[in-house]
């Protein structure tokens, strides 16, 4: 990781994470139902999609606490997806990020409910949001339900269950994993760019960057889950070869599927370089995507 990027996560991390976390502790609501919203979203985790929003918004030195705001937001849309995606009826999975999983600790029921109330929370964040005009605000709860619903990461999710009885092509994978990954990285990515006014040229290189960013980040799950350990993953290393499911590596062959990984990121520098800003920060980014070992 370079320097540059370092000193950004050291700078804005604690301030995304104090928000996530008092967000939460704010609400009036069961106790044990907070216990187990937080349980998961203290278990760690890189924050890359809120980071991603603070760090559009700082490309454009629109440095709003808002950002932190939006990014605990998508955040709490995502960790509520993984607390689904580890219950029995989904991946049945004991261990996220080197901890028992939510319905490990607190039962199925509970886990599905902590998960029901982070995805709801989400969009009343985004609604209470302050010095943000409220066209702007319903543009980001839009852009929000699209990218986590069934156009989006929901929508994906279903194309994955219905894969895994079959061989996928490159086509229906890439599909997949649009949805199922990207749309919630494009969101972060593209509620940035939101909040910062940037021109309609600016928004869709952003878009392009991000979609290219979105098929890189999964295609490296897909390699790590072949390469890496399950210590290092947080999670059970090799499943996706025990369940058969379609992957990067065993449509195209690891040797491949890093090919494909270049090529995603080859083209989301090639999308910032029509951005005329410093966006070195996001080129990191990108290279950080495709260079990581969980």
């Amino acid at each position: 990781m370079s320097k540059q990027l370092q000193q950004f996560i050291d700078d804005n991390l604690p301030k995304i994470e104090e928000e996530l976390y008092d967000l939460v502790e704010r609400i009036k609501a069961p106790e044990t139902l907070t216990e187990s919203m937080l349980y998961s979203l203290k278990a760690g985790g890189k924050r890359i999609r809120p980071l991603f929003v603070v760090a559009v918004c700082d490309l454009f030195h629109n440095k709003q606490h808002e950002a932190l705001t939006v990014g605990a937001a998508v955040e709490m849309i995502h960790t509520y997806s993984l607390i689904h995606d580890d219950l029995p009826s989904m991946d049945n999975d004991d261990m996220r990020r080197g901890k028992p999983t939510n319905h490990v600790v607190f039962g199925e029921a509970l886990a599905t409910l902590a998960g029901d109330a982070l995805n709801t929370l989400s969009f009343g964040v985004l609604a209470r949001l302050e010095n943000v005009e409220p066209l702007k605000k319903v543009e980001l709860i839009n852009m929000l339900s699209i990218a986590s619903g069934a156009e989006g990461m929901v929508g994906g999710q279903v194309l994955d269950i219905d894969g895994e009885n079959r061989r996928l092509n490159l086509s229906e994978l890439e599909e997949v994993h649009i949805n199922k990954t990207g749309a919630i990285l494009r969101f972060s990515i593209e509620s940035g760019a939101v909040l910062s006014d940037a021109t309609k040229e600016e928004r869709d290189a952003l878009a392009e960057y991000a979609h290219h960013i979105g098929l890189a980040f999964q295609i490296q799950d897909d390699i790590l889950d072949i390469v890496g350990t399950s210590e290092e993953l947080g999670k059970t290393a090799g499943k996706d070869v025990e369940s058969h499911k379609s992957t990067y590596p065993a449509l195209l062959t690891l040797e491949g599927a890093n090919a494909k990984l270049e090529e995603h990121f080859s083209l989301a520098v090639s999308a910032l370089a029509k951005i005329r800003k410093d966006t070195s920060l996001l080129e990191e980014f990108a290279r950080y995507i495709v260079k990581r070992t969980n």
